[in-house]
């Protein structure tokens, strides 16, 4: 059984371009997350999803340069990209992140990959973000190899294809849905890039945390910001897209 990390990443960001290779203390933001997905126990497999764009060919280098792999597929039909990377590593089990999210925590990706498949009698698709309490940039979703083929092939509508798994997660009397939830509600945190706001606050945690601590963890980052309560404003403000804008 291959489970893999398939991570969308493009370089068109409608709000701040390019943010993935923004750097943070000489490093771009997709290598930091790179190196915490690199730390999951249960996943056997990481790809890079990028799209066929020429203004993609830095993120293909990108991946060159750290040997990672890489799979190119259409920008606006995520659904075929993430169906092709799946083929092309041959996953049994997806795993979902997105490139904006360079704080992401391993122990979190495996929380939820462990639940998927201690549960595949009666799970199809196990998430942290059905109902937040993680806080944003922290988002995972698990689901199986068949049920991605079924999205890919059956699903129509332009907000299931660029987003991947409202097709599945849409059907709740047809795929049997998980939420993975946090002790306490920290669904306020905003922690994932797309907005400069967003940038200065995650380069923040990070050149707070990671000279010292590069191997940081969730709790890490929420007692930083119980340290400096007013960090939290910078970005406060910054309203999450709705999907389908």
């Amino acid at each position: 059984m291959n489970t893999a990390i398939i991570v969308q990443a493009r370089m068109t960001s409608t709000r701040l371009p390019g943010k993935i290779l923004k750097p943070v203390l000489g490093k771009p933001l997709l290598e930091y997350q790179l190196e915490r997905i690199r730390r999951s126990e249960l996943a056997n497999d990481i790809v890079i999803a990028t799209t066929t764009n020429k203004t993609d060919q830095p993120i293909v280098d990108w991946c060159n340069r750290c040997g990672v792999t890489c799979f190119r597929g259409p920008e606006h039909d995520v659904l075929a990209r993430y169906h092709g990377a799946a083929a092309l590593c041959h996953a049994d089990t997806v795993v979902r992140v997105t490139s904006d999210c360079p704080l992401i925590d391993p122990a979190v990706i495996d929380k939820v990959i462990d639940y998927y498949l201690t549960h595949t009698a009666e799970c199809d698709y196990a998430s942290n973000c059905l109902e937040r309490t993680y806080p944003r940039g922290m988002d995972v979703e698990v689901f199986s190899r068949r049920a991605l083929d079924e999205a890919h092939s059956e699903a129509r509508d332009a907000l299931e294809r660029e987003h991947v798994t409202p097709f599945i997660y849409g059907h709740p009397e047809r795929y049997r849905l998980a939420n993975i939830t946090y002790p306490e509600n920290q669904g306020h945190h905003r922690w994932t890039v797309d907005t400069q706001e967003d940038f200065e606050l995650v380069g923040k945690i990070l050149s707070s945390l990671y000279p010292d601590n590069p191997l940081f963890t969730l709790e890490d980052a929420l007692e930083l910001l119980r340290q400096h309560p007013d960090w939290a404003s910078i970005n406060a403000h910054i309203e999450q897209k709705k999907l389908g804008q």
